[in-house]
């Protein structure tokens, strides 16, 4: 009995020990999580690295590795590339280790380490070594049999091509990702990608890839929105049909008991029929009013989705551009183009808030727009107004930037001793027209119909981003008026802004 009781007592000991080293672990590692959070870098690396030791020490290889590859990210951070590759090197032996002793292998960690391996040669721009685990990551991957370890590859291959310039090679790796995602109708998921990838394009100052990657998203989200509509649809015509069979039920059951009077089972049938009739026709029209409604609620929300995309583009920019050099041709233009679309934007969400108006002299203000563009027209280019000595109502700030972005166009467009001309009508009492007019080569005819709409084409941003007139157009709609391009007219161009008061 007696010498029990030191048997006892170390075996109490052990667990003891045991326990507080795993609480001190879990403990290291909350505080390295926290501080992390606080942007604390330095003590959050300092903690994860003591929390990988004391993983480490347990023989807790999931964990251990989880802190390390934290650790070795904030080394990677701060670009202490020597110390980040030779904790990852102690990682790889720790699960070696691991794998000896419990005799099964580790796919999912290793494949942890090689995606932080790989992250590091991305940032040195060494593609050789970014490529040599890219492939290691491949073979873990597949090791797995894991789906989520195969999508993130997948994610990360895609990302390999695009930052090295294998734009091909990231939209295959993509598009394989995004099927997948598709396939398990992880449609947050496939948002999510969408996403990141323009933030990638954005990053790398790839216009053509965020162009392409913004064009795919928007596709994206009609096609969910429609998926979503078409399986609300088929539920309400699935109520539909059970409705009408179960009163088609009720009928074949009130017509066998009523074979005992003849007349009172001809009029009941009679009653049913119309009955029948009445809700089929009633069902018809809540479906019909319930469907229009659900489209324009998807269509509201499709395009409050696609403003505050836009929003997020324009302000992600800024960042990005405010690195560059602001005197290159490229670098003004993107800044250009983020500004139109902010304006774009917000005109958008303030339609319903009309500029306010004050009386001012038509024809003097319609000389003074005129002589701003003196100078800019070509050789021998005549510069007609023809406007009364008429007082109106206007916003003389707004109709001068629709005037001016029309006016300096026509200068632009205009040959050698063409004309450009800015004329007012009066065409009823509470209706007035600015019509602006040049003999200029014209708009082509199959571009007609897409001048007044955004986005509708890839554009060369250094030859303008083709939002100056959509954005007149909205303008001109929060003066209540509109602005459209007179497609009768043959000897150029001529457009017509029409405001009622």
């Amino acid at each position: 009995m007696k010498k029990s009781i030191p048997i006892l007592l170390a075996v109490l000991l052990c667990l003891c020990t045991q326990t507080f080293a795993q609480n001190r672990a879990d403990e290291l590692m909350k505080q390295a999580q926290e501080n992390l959070a606080k942007k604390e870098y330095i003590k959050a690396r300092y903690l994860f690295l003591q929390a990988y030791n004391a993983f480490a020490t347990q023989e807790n290889y999931a964990q251990a590795v989880k802190c390390g590859v934290n650790a070795n990210a904030l080394y990677h951070r701060e670009n202490y590339y020597k110390e980040a590759f030779e904790l990852l090197r102690n990682a790889e032996l720790l699960v070696r280790t691991g794998e000896q002793k419990l005799k099964k292998d580790f796919p999912d960690l290793r494949f942890r380490i090689n995606k932080e391996r790989l992250q590091m040669y991305i940032s040195l721009k060494n593609p050789t070594r970014a490529k040599e685990q890219l492939n290691r990551l491949e073979e873990t991957a597949k090791a797995t049999k894991n789906d989520s370890l195969s999508n993130d590859f997948l994610y990360t291959q895609a990302s390999y091509y695009y930052t090295f310039g294998m734009n091909s090679q990231g939209d295959t790796a993509f598009k394989k990702l995004i099927g997948q995602y598709k396939q398990q109708k992880n449609y947050a998921k496939v948002d999510e990608c969408y996403q990141n990838l323009i933030n990638i394009a954005l990053r790398a100052n790839d216009t053509e890839l965020m162009a392409r990657t913004y064009d795919k998203y928007i596709t994206w989200t009609d096609s969910v929105k429609a998926l979503t509509a078409q399986k609300e649809l088929n539920a309400l015509k699935k109520k539909y049909n059970e409705s009408l069979t179960i009163i088609q039920e009720k009928d074949d059951s009130l017509s066998s008991k009523q074979h005992i009077i003849t007349g009172l089972c001809v009029l009941a049938t009679v009653l049913a029929a119309a009955l029948v009739a009445g809700a089929i026709i009633l069902l018809r029209f809540i479906l019909l009013t319930r469907k229009q409604k659900k489209a324009i609620g998807i269509a509201n929300e499709h395009n409050e989705l696609k403003t505050e995309f836009i929003q997020n583009i324009s302000a992600q920019m800024e960042p990005t551009l405010d690195t560059l050099d602001p005197k290159l041709p490229g670098v003004q233009a993107l800044r250009t183009f983020s500004a139109h679309i902010q304006e774009l934007s917000e005109l958008e969400n303030s339609l319903s808030e009309p500029y306010e108006m004050q009386e001012e002299n038509i024809s003097a203000f319609c000389e003074n727009v005129m002589n701003k563009i003196r100078g800019k027209e070509q050789e021998d280019v005549s510069l007609i107004v023809n406007a009364p000595k008429l007082n109106i109502k206007i916003n003389p700030e707004h109709l001068e930037r629709i005037l001016l972005h029309l006016l300096e166009n026509a200068a632009e467009y205009t040959p050698a001793g063409g004309k450009i001309g800015l004329d007012f009508k009066k065409r009823g009492a509470h209706t007035h027209q600015f019509i602006i007019s040049d003999t200029g080569c014209g708009i082509a005819e199959e571009q007609r119909e897409n001048i007044f709409k955004p986005f509708t084409e890839v554009k060369d941003l250094t030859q303008g981003d083709g939002l100056g007139l959509p954005i007149c157009a909205l303008i001109a709609a929060k003066m209540n008026g509109s602005l459209t391009l007179d497609s009768s007219y043959a000897k150029g161009t001529r457009f017509v802004l029409e405001l009622h008061a």
